[in-house]
Formats: structure tokens, C-alpha cells, sequence
């Protein structure tokens, strides 16, 4: 049971023979999408509303002051530095990053026929939900502060950002490569197979797209300044959850393809 869980996609070759009733609670992989739709419009909205109240003056919403205060956030705290500010920049960040990885679920990637189970799929839907709220909190409820905006910008937005923009854009590379294994030169699918990758980070790891995940979550910390503690626990996550899923692909590539490059590593270049 706790391989099914752990599982999805190719890697659930590694479970074996799968009781019936376990092969029940399994839904296909490519309901990977529904994670982004539920992140583009939650957090779009959650942004919608921050940026009203950063720009136009107003107030978070009731209930969103009740969650803060329910959480241990006093809605009367003064806001340190940016705070609020880098807080909009990492909803922005997150949507953004929500927004191209549907537009890559919906018209770049080339799902197989592998599943995922239905306690990791729920998970999946909860967790977008969860991490926009988590960053929202981030902020007191009254984040008006009359600052200029030009005046806010610190050089760690600049720093996260880039680090951002860079990590998308190998992620994304990364992607097209993946889904190109199963496409011919006229970008027609010919194969819901597995092939070995080449190209950019893939020279490295074997999971570069995991790698830059985690990547992007660090530059949203490192905007959010690097001190807070919260969004790190989420960098944590992040990367546990990611480095398993590299190590399991990573067995899987070695264990069905004997010329697979021996000098990649599963997830970080040179180091694991």
C-alpha cells in the first residue's frame, strides 16, 4: 500500500503484481492538469485580491482576516519591510508558474497511459490551495503602508526572480524534450513509450525538471527575503517529495535501459 502511494506514473512498474482493489483507487496521470486549473483560479484569486488591497487601498476580505486570526495572525501587526510587497510578487510568482505549467500540461507534454493514486491526486488538489494560503498569511491583514512602489523593490526580488525566470525556462526545455521522445519531426505521437532523454540539464540528472521545481520554490524564498521560515518548511517539502520522485525514475531508467549514462545523478548535478 505505501508503494502504491508513493508511486505514479512508470515508477508503479516497481510495485509488482497490484491487488485488484488497489488498482481501483487509481486515476490516469494525466489528471496532473486539474492541479494547475485549481492553482490558476484559486490563486489568480487569492492575487486579485491582494493586489486590490496593495493598490486600491482596501482590505483583505472578512474571512480572510477571520483565517489569519483563527491562524495566530494579528490583524493589528505592523508590516516589517516588504513584507506584503514580496509576499505579491511570490502570489505572482506562483500563479505565473501555475499558468505556463498548464499551458505545458494542455498542449506540450504526451501523457502515457500511467496512473496515479486517488489519495496522491486529492493531495495534489489540496496542496495548490494550501500553498497560495500560505502565502497570503505571509502578510498582515492591513497591508496598506503608502510606501512608493519603486521604493519597495529590494535586491533579493531582483536575485529571486532571475532565479525564477532561469529555472522556468531549463523546466520548461526540459518538458519539450520529454514530450518530443514520443513525437516525430511534424510534432505527430507516434509513442506512449519510454525513451532515454538527452539535451540540456538531462546530460547531468536524470530529473531536471524536479530539479528545477525545486529551484523555483528557493527564488520564491529567496523574494519572500529569506528569513521566513514558513515558506522554507514549504522549500522542505518541495524537496523531499521531489528528490523521491527523482530516485525512483531514476531506478526505473537504469533498471530498463542498459546504456543508460552512468555519470547522471537522480536529482541534484554531481551531488544526489
Amino acid at each position: 500500500i505505501f508503494q502504491d502511494l508513493i508511486r505514479y506514473g512508470k515508477t508503479k512498474r516497481g510495485c509488482g503484481q497490484r491487488p485488484a482493489w488497489l488498482r481501483l483507487l487509481q486515476v490516469p496521470k494525466r489528471w496532473f492538469t486539474h492541479f494547475y486549473v485549481v492553482s490558476v483560479l484559486w490563486n489568480g484569486f487569492l492575487l486579485i485580491w491582494l493586489f486590490r488591497a496593495e493598490f486600491l487601498g482596501g482590505s483583505l476580505p472578512s474571512w480572510i482576516q477571520h483565517v489569519h486570526r483563527a491562524l495566530g495572525r494579528d490583524s493589528q501587526s505592523e508590516d516589517t519591510g516588504n513584507e506584503h510587497f514580496s509576499a505579491l510578487l511570490v502570489l505572482l510568482l506562483l500563479w505565473l508558474h501555475s499558468c505556463r505549467r498548464l499551458a505545458e500540461c494542455l498542449w506540450t507534454s504526451v501523457f502515457s497511459n500511467g496512473v496515479i493514486h486517488i489519495v496522491q491526486y486529492c493531495f495534489g488538489l489540496g496542496y495548490y490551495v494550501a500553498v497560495g494560503s500560505t502565502v497570503l498569511y505571509q502578510v498582515p491583514t492591513n497591508v496598506r503602508n503608502g510606501e512608493v512602489l519603486s521604493m519597495q523593490i529590494c535586491w533579493y526580488h531582483i536575485v529571486g526572480i532571475t532565479t525564477y525566470i532561469w529555472a522556468s525556462l531549463h523546466q520548461h526545455r526540459c518538458l519539450v524534450i520529454l514530450a518530443n521522445l514520443r513525437k516525430s519531426k511534424s510534432g505527430k505521437v507516434v509513442s506512449l513509450g519510454h525513451s532515454v532523454p538527452f539535451g540540456d540539464w538531462f546530460e547531468r540528472v536524470s530529473c531536471p525538471h524536479y530539479f528545477a521545481e525545486l529551484l523555483i520554490y528557493v527564488s520564491m524564498a529567496i523574494t519572500l527575503g529569506f528569513h521566513n521560515v514558513t515558506w522554507w518548511c514549504v522549500v522542505m517539502y518541495v524537496l523531499f517529495n521531489q528528490a523521491l520522485a527523482a530516485v525512483l525514475c531514476h531506478e526505473f531508467y537504469r533498471k530498463n535501459f542498459s546504456s543508460y549514462p552512468k555519470h547522471r545523478t537522480a536529482f541534484i548535478p554531481f551531488v544526489f
